[in-house]
């Protein structure tokens, strides 16, 4: 009995250690994964404390833009081109204050939303940064389609043609989203949801360009006027700098000009 009361007596703090270590490592798994679970709520607030930190940047420009504008006209005998300089830059300025005010309203709604997500929300939920990840997978999943379906691929070239603006664009979105896709899901910050989310909506609206230029059945519409032009105007930025780029090659392998041509300079 000596020797059991004489390894209790040397090992006694044994459980209250083990206890507290385990203790320890439940509360902050807990932690854990309830900071997982509020991402988007973090987001969301993150995005309203930049929103009004950018109405507050915006409400000076607009001070400072007023202040130039009063002294372009106190001034005697100064150019009228100052003064109109003056008031477009208030204009612009207050046009800024406008957007980033609603910006502010926006992220405030935001806010809200993701407070209600997070109150009804289950353990049995997925987590905000699975929800993601699953969006992100579903569009490679879509895009791959056309690598390793021989009737795709055959019917829609252009989804693999990387010398196609919109596929161009879709690729590059592609990698920008890889990169900014967190590798630990438990410990991702809502900096990083913030910059992850907005990449694989850049994705989404991007494979969804690609495919409706591609002359794909059913594939989604621009969102918006704007956005088509966007789109266009980057498609056709892309053909430039393309010909840009073949142009010295082209002109190399044009002929010489023969003795009895005309010149091009003049009007036959």
């Amino acid at each position: 009995m000596e020797p059991i009361l004489l390894i209790m007596a040397s090992w006694w703090w044994i459980a209250p250690a083990a206890a507290g270590a385990g203790a320890a490592t439940y509360a902050g798994l807990t932690t854990r994964s309830r900071r997982a679970r509020r991402l988007e709520l973090d987001a969301a607030r993150q995005e309203e404390s930049l929103a009004y930190r950018e109405l507050v940047a915006a409400k000076a420009r607009v001070r400072t833009a007023s202040a130039d504008m009063l002294t372009a006209k106190s001034r005697a005998g100064a150019p009228a081109f100052q003064a109109g300089d003056a008031r477009r830059e208030l204009l612009a300025a207050k046009q800024a204050e406008k957007t980033a005010s609603l910006a502010l309203r926006a992220s405030r709604s935001r806010v809200k939303a993701g407070y209600s997500q997070y109150r009804a929300a289950t353990s049995r939920d997925p987590l905000p940064i699975d929800v993601l990840y699953a969006a992100h997978d579903a569009i490679n999943t879509r895009w791959l389609a056309y690598e390793t379906d021989v009737d795709k691929a055959l019917a829609y070239p252009q989804m693999t043609d990387v010398r196609h603006p919109a596929t161009l664009a879709f690729l590059r979105a592609q990698r920008e989203a890889l990169a900014k896709r967190p590798t630990l899901r438990e410990r991702a910050t809502p900096q990083q949801y913030l910059e992850y989310r907005v990449a694989v909506r850049h994705l989404e609206s991007t494979f969804d360009e690609a495919e409706r230029q591609a002359g794909v059945a059913g594939a989604a519409r621009p969102s918006s006027p704007a956005a088509s032009a966007a789109a266009g105007l980057t498609a056709a930025a892309a053909v430039i700098a393309e010909i840009a780029d073949r142009l010295p090659t082209l002109i190399a392998r044009m002929p010489p000009p023969r003795a009895g041509d005309p010149r091009a300079d003049r009007v036959p």
